[in-house]
């Protein structure tokens, strides 16, 4: 497993957190499945797979393009959330939701088309999974990696309201839960890994084709929402606190009303960053 040295997942990683996904973390960039229905030449006829779907952020917007979409996460309270968001946006019919990690796929959920990694991969035990689900896409199919693009820079400039102050937040939850990264029961001192191209290659994907959906609309945020967010996150879960959770709460609502008296944060959406690999040799 060549996720973290020295951790190991349990079911506690993203315990809690499903409720505040929604609210809390920001969209991918508009025109997403636009941009994926392109390049994949998509018809509305193929199976999807996304792997370590949360609560159906991506499976969900791309749910237009295919004819069937599959999420799969190990936590339930991601797939409750998940289910919940197909009957809302009304493809309940369409899409299935089933708890399980990947590391025990294929579990006789059949062939895909494309399969979709958001932000998860790094959890995982890559080489397995990344061998797994190449075996599990039809011929022509293709492995989606999507992320927010980290490189660039967004600024408030010219906006309303003042900025998420983010590096407070950091500082604030390190004073709560110590200065090493918490992850479930475990710590990452080291972070999460990257390098999925060079694991994709040894899977033997083809690729990989880079894609960015430009970003940086011009979003309006509340205390609320920024609190979701923190809530969503892995390392600032909410079991992790205990019983100082509404302690933490509490000082985190002070921090962000001292930073924006009027209850506003302004944000710009972030780019986001696809890499398309092919399951055959020919190029993509």
């Amino acid at each position: 497993m060549d996720v973290m040295d020295g951790w190991e997942w349990d079911d506690t990683l993203f315990s809690g957190t499903a409720a505040y996904y929604r609210r809390g973390r920001l969209p991918y960039a508009p025109g997403l499945a636009d941009v994926l229905a392109e390049v994949l030449r998509l018809d509305g006829r193929g199976r999807l797979i996304d792997v370590g779907c949360g609560p159906g952020t991506l499976a969900l917007s791309l749910a237009q393009v295919f004819h069937e979409v599959v999420g799969v996460d190990p936590d339930r309270g991601m797939i409750d959330e998940a289910g919940r968001g197909a009957a809302e946006a009304g493809v309940a019919g369409k899409a299935r939701w089933v708890r399980i990690r990947a590391e025990d796929l294929p579990a006789d959920l059949g062939s895909f088309t494309v399969a979709t990694f958001a932000q998860s991969f790094h959890w995982m035990d890559r080489d397995l999974v990344a061998a797994t689900v190449r075996g599990m896409l039809r011929p022509g199919g293709a492995l989606v990696h999507v992320s927010d693009l980290k490189t660039e820079t967004r600024t408030v400039d010219g906006l309303p309201y003042p900025a998420v102050p983010y590096a407070a937040i950091d500082e604030l939850v390190r004073r709560y839960l110590g200065p090493v990264r918490r992850a479930g029961r475990g710590v990452l001192p080291q972070g999460t890994p990257g390098g999925e191209a060079a694991v994709l290659a040894r899977a033997g994907f083809s690729g990989p084709r880079r894609v960015v959906v430009p970003g940086g609309q011009a979003l309006e945020r509340t205390p609320d929402e920024v609190v979701a967010g923190v809530f969503s996150m892995s390392f600032s879960a909410p079991h992790l606190f205990g019983t100082r959770r509404d302690a933490f709460e509490a000082d985190l609502r002070g921090l962000l009303g001292a930073a924006a008296p009027a209850d506003r944060f302004s944000e710009r959406q972030p780019s986001t960053e696809v890499f398309v690999w092919g399951r055959d040799s020919a190029p993509l």
